[in-house]
């Protein structure tokens, strides 16, 4: 791998906090072992092909995605971070951890068809259920919770983007003024499609766009976005007690998945390209 790539994402491993451990990206179900299978190859390169675009390379074999298509992404940065996933697996290839690679999948087949406009939308129906707009009346002590860890972040949210969007303990939750949905809507027609499938796949972990939005923005670390999209679930916890290691398993889990997402929007937005046609160590 070329140094300034490595520095590049050093840093935004750094940010996105330290969920890319070992112990945190391998921590899995019973159930996750069909998604298993045997290591089949022995070295794993880049390459740019036709269009400047970046393949992955499996010994001699270029990677494929599932729906049959050649797996090529838009720059190096992202070529080098699915390689490094690739390059990581041991004797099992444990694909539930390979998040980067099964959101590029995603971005190429587009199982569901959608354009940019209908993920943009899909994106803001989260807006009118956003975790943090959501709030109890009662009990009082997880009231002011909410409140003291959820507003700040609500006010600096409509501060940067200039727009209202309130928070409610109605059932309807809050109305979010239409203004509010044009401006999201507008901003949100500056990213691309691969970084709007993160985008998507952050949202949906974290049952939030103003959370989403916050850790994209870097105004929250995942580790923060995380635990404030758990606020009530950590609560009761605190109340009523836990497992453990559920406990724990849940929360790597949902950190790992999170952080991928939106290591990957970053990923994805960059625009750089180099004249080399391999990968090297």
């Amino acid at each position: 791998m070329t140094t300034t790539m490595l520095r590049r994402l050093s840093r935004l491993h750094g940010r996105l906090g330290s969920v890319f451990s070992p112990v945190h990206m391998c921590a899995r179900s019973q159930s996750s072992a069909t998604a298993e299978r045997k290591r089949f190859y022995q070295d794993v390169s880049i390459s740019q092909g036709e269009g400047g675009l970046y393949e992955i390379n499996l010994d001699r074999r270029k990677l494929k995605t599932p729906g049959g298509k050649l797996f090529t992404v838009p720059n190096e940065a992202l070529a080098i971070a699915v390689a490094t996933e690739w390059d990581a697996q041991r004797d099992t290839l444990k694909f539930y951890t390979m998040h980067l690679s099964t959101l590029c999948n995603t971005a190429l087949d587009n199982p569901t068809q959608r354009d940019k406009d209908q993920m943009i939308t899909a994106a803001l129906k989260f807006l009118e259920t956003d975790t943090v707009c959501y709030r109890v009346d009662e009990p009082n002590a997880l009231v002011e919770l909410q409140k003291n860890e959820w507003d700040p972040v609500l006010h600096w949210m409509e501060k940067r983007y200039d727009v209202k969007i309130g928070s409610s303990s109605s059932i309807l939750g809050p109305e979010i003024p239409k203004a509010t949905k044009d401006t999201f809507r507008q901003h949100l027609t500056s990213y691309n499609f691969w970084s709007l499938t993160g985008l998507e796949y952050v949202i949906t972990q974290l049952k939030s766009v103003v959370l989403s939005m916050g850790m994209i923005d870097r105004h929250l670390t995942v580790e923060q976005a995380v635990l404030l999209s758990r606020l009530e679930e950590e609560y009761q916890i605190g109340f009523w007690g836990n497992v453990e290691w559920a406990h724990d398993y849940d929360m790597y889990e949902l950190r790992a998945r999170t952080a991928a997402g939106a290591l990957f929007v970053h990923l994805a937005s960059e625009s750089s390209t180099v004249k080399r046609k391999l990968m090297q160590d």
